[in-house]
This record gives structure tokens, C-alpha cells and sequence, in this order.
């Protein structure tokens, strides 16, 4: 696709874009957002697209969310329009992230972030306005109604194990695989393996690995943005389960790992920072739209504070880079491969069932970011409960039934936040 055919698509890059700058909440969010934005009000996939795409990303390693935007730019015009779709989507994320970074290294910040407390009902609002339209579409049978029951158990109690989701999904498909359900002829053939995803994913795997390597023995001048790309880079190739898990990784590489004895023994000079400066930044990705993973922004500017501002802006391209790039090249190459195997009956017919599971997936995670929420406020406090209480069912209700436009919901919880912490 030509640069000058891009121009059709434009519409569809300023929805993402609007996306981009709307989606708080993190992966659990984001499908809400998508079936309200790509689905009921612009028809770019259908609903049955969307819970397909997402439940498929949910079995691949890297930024899930990520990955379901990327396959809807894909379907619509293929990988030029993807990639662009990418760019769009990261962007506002990481270059927020990069400048948070920034300015925690170079002033003293404890800000409590206040102004953006009504964001966090807000985002689980929208959650539970999506899992009610989806409710209607994949919840049609006795069969379904249960995986869609046991699927929102199992994702409250297992929530923060990041082998819940995947295993929830696949059960979901053995069980509807029982049934006779035929396969339609829709009259689109699937799309061809891109071989060169693959090629592209491993030789940078590899390389990234081996120049980490040299760069640290023979101790190169550039060595620590070499170790950047490749930590990062493995991030996204190897992270099953989204942000949840990324983050606990993240600070093993960057805090733990460089206090560790072999790491002192050796006199290393790996990249790292303090446990206060990384869960800063790991506070500061849940109160911005976006992806989770453009975490990696924050830690590659951090990681390099002593180096100064153009260094700092180096790190946060290069972690961005890094993390996202497998993301990419991994769900470009396995999704035709996804696609082929929806021909045999054994896999056309678990569809039913990963459709329901995804549905009580999105339940359980709202019920349990609810519970979250509510021990967040502190006791005695009664004020805040019932505020909380308000935005959530106003954020549910105006993007439910009125179909409001999800920024304009944001930029009204974010003014409340403004007015509720001055009169405070």
C-alpha cells in the first residue's frame, strides 16, 4: 500500500488516535473502548471479529491490547496500515512516560496524583458497558451462559495469575467443540503466512542478544543502549499475560538484579534504579491511557538519568521500540496461521465457547477491579465511596445507552478530579 492510499484510511487513524488518548484502564479497558469505537459506531470489525482477535492475542506473548488494534488496522489494510496503526497507538503513551521519567529524575516528585482519582471508576465503567453489549451477542445457550459464569469466577479468583486468562479460553474451546455446529463459507479467503515476521522477529531476537553481550564484555562506550533494546526486546517476545506480569520482571532487571551479589562481584555497570523510582512510574502508567507496556519508556529514560536529556530521550525511543516490536512481528505471522486452522471443524466450533469465556473474562475483571477500588478508599471515608459510586454508574450508563464519545467522559472525570482536590 502506497503512502498516498494511506489517505483513505485517515479516518480510521484518527479513531485510533482517539483511542489512544481515551483507553485508561489497561488491557481489561481496552476491548470495552474497541467494541464501542471500532465496532458499534464504526463498523471497521464486527463484534464476533473483535472477541476472536482478542481472545487469539490473549494466547500470544506481548501487549495484548496492542496486538487486537494491530489486527484490526491489519484486516483493513493489511501491514503498511497496521504498522502506522501501531505508531499512532503507542505514541501518546510513550512520550507521556518519557517526559513523567524525565521530570522524576531531574525534581523532587511526590505528587499524588489526585486530579486523576475519578479516572479509575471511570475505566471500570467502561469496562462493564462493553461486557453488556457483548453479553447480548455471545451468551445464547445454556452451554454458553455457564463458560460465560465460570469463566468470570475463574478470572476474579486467578486474576493476578497470568496463566488464568489463556487457560480459561482454551477450556472455553474444548468444551463447545462437542457440539455440530457447521462452518459458514464467508467467502474470505484467510490472508497468507507472513514468513518474513517471523525471519525479521528471530534474527533481531538473536542479534539483540548477542550485541548485549559483546558490548558488555568488551565494555563499549554505547553498551548500556544495547542492553536496553535487548532486555526490553526479550520483555516483549517472552511476557505471557500482559502488564500485570511485564512489571514484576521490569523490577527484577532494574532494581533487584544490580543488588544482587554475582552482579556487585563482577563490578557490572548494568542499567538499573531505585525501588522508589520504578514504582513511580509503575503508579503513573495506570493513571494514563494507553497501554501498559509503554512502561518501558519510563524505565529507558530512567535508566539512563546520569546521562543526561538527550540520552534520556534515547532510552525512552529505544525501550519503546523494544518492547513493541515483538508484539508486531509476532501476531502478523501467527494470525494467518490462527486463520487457517479456523477451516477445521475442531477449531471453528471452540469459537463459541472462547467468545462466551471472553464476555465473562471482562465480568470477572470488573468485579474484581471494583473490590480494588473500594479497598483503595481509605476507611472512614464514606464521601469518596459514594463518589466513586456515582462516576462508575454515570461512566457505565452515558457510554451504555447514550453512546457518549469515551474522551469526553475522561476529560469530564479528569475536570471533577481538578475541582474535587482544590476545594479539598
Amino acid at each position: 500500500m502506497l503512502p498516498l492510499q494511506l489517505l483513505r484510511h485517515i479516518p480510521f487513524l484518527r479513531a485510533v488516535f482517539n483511542y489512544s488518548i481515551t483507553a485508561f484502564g489497561g488491557p481489561q479497558v481496552a476491548v470495552g473502548l474497541m467494541q464501542h469505537r471500532f465496532v458499534d459506531k464504526r463498523k471497521d470489525v464486527t463484534a464476533e471479529e473483535l472477541m476472536e482477535y482478542n481472545a487469539f492475542c490473549q494466547l500470544l506473548p506481548g501487549a495484548s491490547s496492542t496486538q487486537t488494534i494491530i489486527l484490526i488496522a491489519y484486516k483493513r489494510g493489511g501491514v503498511i496500515l497496521a504498522f502506522f496503526t501501531l505508531l499512532i497507538w503507542i505514541l501518546p503513551a510513550t512520550i507521556i512516560m518519557g517526559s513523567l521519567a524525565i521530570l522524576v529524575s531531574h525534581f523532587e516528585f511526590k505528587g499524588t496524583l489526585k486530579s486523576l482519582q475519578f479516572l479509575q471508576p471511570m475505566a471500570v465503567g467502561f469496562l462493564v458497558s462493553a461486557a453488556l453489549l457483548l453479553y447480548k451477542k455471545a451468551i445464547n445457550s445454556t452451554i454458553t451462559l455457564s463458560i460465560f459464569i465460570f469463566a468470570a469466577l475463574l478470572t476474579f479468583i486467578g486474576f493476578k495469575t497470568p496463566w488464568t486468562i489463556p487457560i480459561t479460553i482454551v477450556l472455553a474451546g474444548i468444551v463447545t467443540n462437542f457440539s455440530s455446529k457447521r462452518i459458514p463459507d464467508d467467502g474470505a479467503p484467510p490472508k497468507k503466512v507472513n514468513w518474513n515476521s517471523l525471519f525479521i522477529f528471530l534474527v533481531l531476537f538473536m542479534t539483540a542478544g548477542f550485541l548485549s553481550e559483546q558490548s558488555t564484555r568488551q565494555n563499549w562506550s554505547y553498551r548500556k543502549a544495547f542492553n536496553l533494546f535487548e532486555s526490553n526486546y526479550r520483555f516483549g517476545s517472552l511476557v505471557f499475560g500482559g502488564g500485570d506480569v511485564l512489571m514484576p520482571i521490569m523490577y527484577e532487571q532494574y532494581v533487584s538484579r544490580p543488588q544482587s551479589a554475582i552482579v556487585k562481584k563482577n563490578k557490572r555497570d548494568v542499567l538499573k534504579m531505585t525501588s522508589e523510582e520504578f514504582l513511580t512510574g509503575s503508579g503513573l502508567v495506570r493513571a494514563i491511557p494507553g497501554p501498559i507496556f509503554s512502561i518501558a519508556s519510563y524505565t529507558g529514560a530512567m535508566s539512563f538519568k546520569d546521562k543526561g536529556l538527550v540520552w534520556q530521550v534515547a532510552g525512552a525511543i529505544i525501550g519503546s521500540v523494544g518492547v513493541f516490536l515483538p508484539s508486531f512481528l509476532i501476531v502478523l505471522f501467527f494470525f494467518p496461521i490462527w486463520q487457517k486452522l479456523k477451516t477445521f471443524a475442531v477449531f471453528y466450533r471452540s469459537l463459541e465457547g472462547i467468545y462466551s469465556a471472553i464476555v465473562g473474562i471482562m465480568t470477572g475483571a470488573s468485579i474484581y477491579l471494583m473490590k480494588d477500588l473500594y479497598h483503595e478508599i481509605e476507611l472512614g471515608q464514606p464521601l469518596y465511596l459514594v463518589s466513586y459510586l456515582l462516576v462508575f454508574i454515570a461512566s457505565t450508563f452515558l457510554l451504555y445507552k447514550h453512546k457518549l464519545s469515551p474522551q469526553w467522559i475522561a476529560i469530564s472525570c479528569i475536570v471533577l478530579g481538578v475541582c474535587w482536590t482544590f476545594f479539598q
